[in-house]
């Protein structure tokens, strides 16, 4: 199975709807990302805790539809 990077931003844009989200899909195949949000709901949290909130937002895709992901999490510029 597959998550096409349309359907992957707007799972991200549903938790996160003011963040900068970039997606590349690394093979090609809808199975490995490298994805980068930047928000400001990410104050205060440290990076597992971040992390955590992505996968949240994944809705248990990650691991079944989603095969790979490398992530990236930062805070909004002032």
């Amino acid at each position: 199975m597959s998550l096409a990077s349309d359907v992957l931003e707007g799972l991200l844009r549903e938790s996160f709807p003011s963040a900068v989200i970039e997606i590349q899909d690394l093979v090609g195949d809808g199975d490995h990302y490298q994805v980068a949000v930047f928000s400001n709901d990410f104050v205060g949290k440290t990076r597992v805790q971040r992390h955590q909130m992505v996968y949240q937002a994944l809705k248990g895709k990650m691991g079944h539809e989603l095969h790979a992901m490398a992530l990236k999490t930062g805070i909004l510029p002032v």
